[in-house]
């Protein structure tokens, strides 16, 4: 392991890859990952990865469409499949406050040039006929919706950031960051010791216990978040297409 870099992220999950190939992106080829077990060992592997192109937040907005269009690119420059699969995704209001958040977002989406719009009781029923959308008041579709493979992304995020020059090392933990009277940081592992002029946080669970290494309290708490999966069902698998996803937030629940 060299013991110098323009910056260091640590965190090997998906946001950590991510930052390391965009950083690659933008030129900066003499960067670093560093991952104290596997990558996409925390909370990566598990996650729905679920994507949609609207938020509440304007910036994310722009980040979630700007990813959508991003996956086919990664897999077509890496050679790394995404696991990309966008049958669409259905989002129910029960409640007239929820309606109205739907239509702002529908308005959003109307201004960024997106795919997001109300369809009637019986087209979403066409689209998803396993759903009783009965005292349902307002439906969107977002025909772009859909998920990708969490994994394979951010293995597609890393092929992609080492072609540009990055190195990524795994197991190997980070167990001290000092800051230098310069601005520079010396991070301390296993394996050695690189001084570099940015520290990237993107450990994840880990993130609270990587802040107070330089003496940060981040106020992160890790909480736990249910979903269930269920054996294969039969009228599922037998239908010719993939069922679009479904998000109600009244309800608090979604499902694909």
């Amino acid at each position: 392991m060299k013991s110098h870099a323009q910056a260091v992220v640590i965190g090997g999950g998906l946001v950590g890859c991510s930052i390391l190939y965009h950083l690659t992106k933008l030129g900066w080829s003499d960067v670093m990952l560093l991952e104290r077990s596997e990558l996409t060992s925390g909370s990566t592997w598990h996650a729905a990865a679920n994507i949609h192109g609207l938020h509440d937040s304007t910036n994310i907005s722009r980040l979630q469409h700007y990813t959508m269009g991003l996956y086919k690119e990664l897999e077509a420059e890496t050679g790394q499949g995404c696991g990309i699969f966008q049958p669409g995704s259905l989002y129910l209001a029960q409640t007239e406050a929820r309606e109205h958040q739907l239509r702002l977002q529908a308005a959003k989406a109307k201004y960024y040039g997106m795919d997001f719009y109300e369809v009637s009781r019986d087209e979403a029923e066409r689209l998803h006929s396993l759903v009783n959308f009965g005292g349902i008041r307002c439906i969107m579709y977002e025909p772009q919706g859909g998920n990708v493979d969490p994994s394979g992304v951010t293995m597609a995020y890393a092929a992609g950031a080492r072609a540009r020059g990055a190195e990524i090392h795994r197991n190997c933990p980070v167990t001290a960051t000092r800051a230098q009277a310069d601005g520079s940081w010396i991070v301390e592992t296993p394996m050695g010791e690189v001084r570099t002029g940015w520290v990237v946080n993107a450990a994840g669970l880990w993130g609270r216990e990587v802040a107070a290494l330089a003496g940060i309290e981040l106020p992160l708490m890790p909480t736990e978040h249910q979903y269930f999966v269920t054996e294969t069902i039969a009228e599922i698998a037998a239908m010719d297409r993939r069922l679009p996803s479904v998000a109600d937030r009244d309800g608090e629940y979604y499902l694909r």
